[in-house]
């Protein structure tokens, strides 16, 4: 353990925080917590997370900053040097999956050492469901890429007004969030990642980031031979390369030869690693399985845009319904009959079609619930059609970025 090194590595940090004057929503979140618990952010590659653990060594007193990456020997007697001798009471760990026993060490912070952590993670960690009781010593928080309303304020400084789901269901919108959705396309295209802001061309980055995931990533989180790596990377090819319909453990076991327990087995590492999401059906039949979508905006590494705007439409609908923390279920079509797309729990009365200017009320024949909505390209707000884009202005709280 190389102090010297590692004090420099939390000055650097400290001093890079000077460059971003924004905070997202989380900052404050964070920021407002003062219960004993300690805080895990954990989200995509690429989302920012390590910027908010800046952000936040910078304004706290005897605060440590510390990548988990770069750090060689024990965390424990990391933090008991820094808090006997200097007294830190503060600590922000980045990039925790990398640390092969940091739940075991953060248990033994956390009961001998009254400071707080902080951390980061890149895979959704399964730090409850482990052998050490961490269920009321760490609270979660996910952060996903740029919500609509934040990529514009980030962006071009603009604000808008914050929406519910109910108010996109009763048409409660005020003029000014329809001015949103001339941002919308390049939102899509990419602008919902934070590290577009300054890169004009961010697949490639994406892309990095996606070799990283797999090749990096996965390896840490699942026993996994090498061989099998490629076959995730094939996985992942062929979703993206494919439509949104039919994608599940079963299509993909046959189309990249492998066995459906492996399908499954790597669709949860991939979920853990936030690159796809799984939509559960509606209802208790075993027989269905979850539905595939991507996160965004990884479609666009395999295919144009023009090519694949619908999968992207479901895409961005999914991961905005997640981001608010609630369950979505998709609701199975039956031979020859049409069903519209989506149930949000919390919203049972409501179901949500996710398509372009065809879709219609033929779409929910049959479907025997009280409001129904279509969520479609453009401006359109009457009958049941609303923009899709106004999702992208629903936030979990009335806070402002």
């Amino acid at each position: 353990m190389n102090l010297d090194q590692l004090f420099e590595l939390d000055r650097l940090a400290k001093e890079d925080s000077r460059k971003y004057n924004k905070n997202r929503g989380i900052y404050r979140d964070i920021t407002d917590d003062s219960g004993p618990h300690f805080l895990g952010i954990v989200g995509p590659r690429g989302v920012g997370k390590t910027v908010i653990l800046k952000q936040l060594a910078s304004t706290h007193e005897r605060s440590f900053y510390v990548s988990l990456d770069a750090m060689e020997g024990s965390l424990f007697d990391l933090v008991k040097t820094l808090y006997e001798t200097m007294r830190m009471k503060v600590f922000l760990l980045d990039e925790v999956h990398f640390y092969p026993s940091f739940e075991a060490d953060l248990k033994k912070i956390y009961d001998y050492f009254d400071i707080k952590v902080i951390f980061t993670s890149s895979v959704a960690l399964g730090m409850y469901e482990s052998g050490y009781d961490l269920s009321r010593r760490v609270l979660l928080k996910n952060l996903y890429p740029f919500s609509l309303g934040e990529y514009a304020f980030f962006k071009y400084g603009q604000e808008y007004p914050v929406l519910t789901i109910h108010d996109i269901v009763k048409k409660n919108i005020p003029v000014e969030a329809l001015k949103a959705g001339e941002h919308f396309i390049p939102y899509l295209k990419g602008g919902l990642m934070p590290f577009a802001l300054e890169e004009p061309r961010p697949l490639p980055l994406l892309r990095n980031i996606l070799n990283t995931i797999i090749y990096k990533d996965i390896p840490r989180i699942g026993r996994l031979l090498t061989e099998e790596l490629d076959k995730i990377d094939r996985l992942v090819r062929f979703i993206g390369l494919s439509g949104i319909d039919g994608i599940n453990a079963s299509s993909l076991a046959a189309n990249v030869h492998i066995t459906k327990y492996k399908a499954e087995q790597y669709l949860t590492l991939l979920e853990r690693a936030f690159v796809l999401h799984r939509v559960m059906p509606m209802g208790s039949n075993v027989l269905k399985e979850p539905k595939i979508v991507m996160a965004l905006p990884y479609r666009l590494l395999f295919r144009p845009f023009d090519e694949i705007v619908g999968g992207l439409r479901e895409d961005f609908f999914v991961e905005a319904v997640k981001a608010l923390g609630k369950d979505i279920f998709y609701l199975k079509s039956t031979r020859g009959r049409k069903t519209p797309d989506y149930l949000i729990c919390d919203f049972e009365d409501v179901v949500f079609e996710i398509g372009g200017k065809g879709k219609g009320r033929s779409q929910f024949k049959g479907i025997g619930v009280h409001n129904k909505v279509i969520l479609s390209d453009g401006y359109e707000m009457r009958d049941i059609r609303r923009p899709l884009f106004l999702m992208g202005l629903v936030q979990k709280s009335d806070r402002h970025y």
